[in-house]
């Protein structure tokens, strides 16, 4: 039987995806990631070096899956808060990998792909409150963090307000582009 080697190496990433999505990089088992991927240890080691790599390349995937769905419009940030809302909403242990890399990397090593993305949309940004498209009553840091925080406060709620968060995904996801208009201090069509 002939390997497939690029096959094996996605196994792999799946398998590692819901794994650290689970547990986080320390709670996380190299074993039962094998296991599920049906490979063994060394296999998984040859293809990713070690856990915290297999991390970093589980993570990396994450970001790009992320970019290609939800992209980044300056000039229209209301519905950006919205397909961020959305891709959390479709991809729940995404947002758990990304609070993971938060909780154990926060003095880390940085990521290649989370610093070009995070550089390429402050730029943009910053273009669009030079350009006057959006209010520069934030730094583009400030505002960027707070839309992001908008669009996931659903998906981050405490448990304890159970049957008081809107059972309607559409009423959730109307409330976050709201809230971000509220905050550009406009009222954008379409989003």
């Amino acid at each position: 039987m002939q390997r497939d080697a690029g096959r094996t190496r996605q196994r792999i990433l799946e398998a590692a995806t819901e794994e650290f999505a689970a547990l986080g990089i320390a709670g996380a088992r190299v074993n039962r990631i094998a296991e599920v991927a049906g490979c063994n240890k060394a296999m998984l080691y040859a293809y990713y070096g070690n856990k915290d790599q297999l991390f970093d390349a589980v993570f990396t995937a994450y970001v790009d899956a992320y970019l290609e769905e939800v992209g980044f419009d300056a000039d229209d940030l209301p519905s950006y808060a919205g397909r961020v809302f959305d891709y959390f909403e479709e991809h729940p242990g995404h947002l758990r990998l990304a609070t993971w890399y938060r909780l154990e990397r926060p003095q880390g090593a940085r990521l290649e792909a989370v610093l070009a993305v995070n550089a390429d949309r402050l730029a943009e940004l910053e273009r669009a409150q030079a350009d006057g498209v959006i209010p520069a009553d934030f730094s583009p840091v400030e505002l960027l963090s707070l839309i992001q925080s908008i669009a996931t406060s659903w998906s981050t709620m405490n448990p304890e307000y159970g049957s008081a968060v809107p059972a309607d995904r559409a009423h959730r996801r109307r409330t976050v582009v709201d809230a971000v208009e509220l905050l550009l201090g406009s009222r954008a069509a379409g989003a």
